[in-house]
């Protein structure tokens, strides 16, 4: 059983964030490339400011909420982030959920969804390619969102414009694939 990960970013009041996950959830959901699509509120985890002592390769977490977050990532073959683009990067929340975990990343692949106003994101999933390669992640195009309060409807449920359910369709194409492609790698390192 194949399992993607939507991981919303924000967690600051008023956030969009939920809003573009619901829409790529139900685009996921769509598509039908994996089996289970689970939606994760970093705004519900509610990680602290890392605070293990120990280097996360090393897997030897202390703390329960590590422990969880671990073991919630460790069940997903692909993700997608979902994210906003802050003063041209992505939020500290985000690097920080990243931060606490390694191995749990590793040959797995990441779509990036970003939204904001003129830039639509692309700033910040230009800067999390980075990060998520050094973790031993794939990172996948997925779409943006320009002026993203623009495409709310009345009850904040994002109305997108074409182009962007073609590419996400193509996003989640591409995760099922590299998800298949890295499953090997996965299993060879145990982290299947």
């Amino acid at each position: 059983m194949s399992k993607v990960q939507i991981i919303v970013a924000s967690t600051r009041p008023g956030r969009v964030g939920p809003s573009v996950a619901r829409w790529i959830e139900t685009a996921a959901k769509e598509h039908g490339g994996f089996a289970d699509v689970e939606l994760i509120d970093l705004l519900t985890v509610n990680l602290p400011f890392m605070d293990e002592p120990h280097a996360p390769a090393e897997h030897r977490y202390v703390h329960a909420h590590t422990k969880e977050w671990s073991a919630t990532i460790s069940g997903a073959d692909a993700f997608v982030f979902v994210t906003p683009e802050y003063n041209g990067g992505f939020n500290a929340q985000l690097k920080n959920a990243i931060d606490y975990l390694f191995t749990e990343w590793r040959h797995k692949p990441v779509g990036l969804v970003g939204y904001g106003f003129t830039a639509g994101g692309a700033r910040a999933t230009q800067m999390l390619k980075s990060v998520v390669s050094a973790v031993g992640m794939t990172p996948v195009d997925g779409p943006h969102f320009a002026s993203v309060h623009h495409l709310l409807d009345d009850n904040r449920e994002l109305r997108p414009a074409a182009p962007a359910p073609a590419i996400a369709a193509r996003m989640f194409d591409d995760l099922r694939r590299l998800s298949d492609a890295l499953k090997p790698l996965r299993q060879e390192r145990g982290l299947e």
